[in-house]
């Protein structure tokens, strides 16, 4: 943090020291030279707090990613790479930076249907996509939220992280999770995970997934009321398996299709994307 109260100089110069160190390890990884491989950086690398502020593209954006806002940073003497540094979304009350690359890697077709991008995580984001073009976003603080009440709250007693998803009876939970989510409100629901720990209905463990289910399922109830002709759930493995069993306990799955990416792939292949138009821009070969 305290790096953001940087000049830009100084910023841009400490976080390019940091990258030049770990592309020397790369080079030493795969044994092969990358002074001429550009560098193109998505995410909070734009922000206020990251190595060069960049302005928020307004809504709408083309999901090829060939409008999104970049900038080319130039090789210097100290950093010998061409980087492409990709700036983030905003609507009138919501922002999403990094989240915008791994839409364009969605490879969203152009349709008249609505579609739905939704990417879990800490704060997880929802985005309306149409003919092309991303028109809505909705930020839900989920995971914070769970990050917050499984370890600060008095609930932190209650839970047990470790186990997977399919092991034991830690789907059930879950899926008991997501459906008491629609049946009360969550200021309520939230505390059955004490009493599940006292009256010995649950395991720590099983009562961690409650949890989950019950925030995930909080957070995919809006989509009952606009269900889209498809869904592109695209994060961390395991993240998109919870979301995948929430989705189907809610029926949604059965009004649309839903198909699943891992973050990693849509992350390099909308990197990949914006390179290219930002290229054909610059009229760079």
């Amino acid at each position: 943090m305290a790096k953001a109260q940087q000049p830009p100089e100084q910023r841009l110069s400490f976080y390019l020291d940091i990258l030049r160190k770990h592309l020397q390890k790369l080079e030493e990884t795969v044994k092969t030279s990358l002074e001429d491989v550009p560098v193109v950086i998505s995410g909070m690398a734009s922000s206020t707090i990251g190595m060069l502020e960049l302005p928020y593209k307004p809504l709408p954006f083309a999901t090829d990613g060939s409008d999104l806002l970049t900038k080319t940073i130039a090789p210097t003497a100290d950093f010998r790479h061409t980087t492409l540094l990709i700036s983030g979304v905003k609507s009138d009350d919501d922002v999403m930076r990094g989240e915008e690359t791994q839409l364009v890697g969605c490879q969203f077709e152009l349709s008249e249907q609505e579609q739905l991008f939704l990417h879990p995580g800490t704060h997880a984001k929802h985005v309306r996509v149409q003919h092309g073009r991303a028109l809505a976003l909705k930020t839900y603080m989920t995971g914070e939220f769970f990050a917050l009440l499984s370890k600060q709250a008095i609930l932190a007693n209650s839970v047990e992280e470790g186990g997977k998803l399919e092991e034991g009876n830690n789907l059930q939970w879950f899926e008991k999770g997501v459906r008491d989510s629609q049946q009360a409100n969550l200021l309520h629901n939230a505390f059955l995970v004490r009493t599940n720990d006292l009256f010995k209905k649950a395991t720590r463990q099983e009562n961690y997934f409650y949890l989950s289910g019950l925030l995930v399922g909080s957070e995919c109830r809006d989509l009952l009321n606009s269900i889209p002709a498809g869904i592109t759930l695209a994060g961390e493995p395991v993240l998109v398996a919870h979301y995948s069993a929430a989705l189907r306990v809610l029926g949604i799955a059965d009004k649309c299709p839903v198909q699943t990416k891992t973050a990693e792939e849509v992350t390099l292949r909308g990197q990949l994307s914006v390179f290219t138009h930002s290229r054909i821009k610059e009229g760079t070969p």
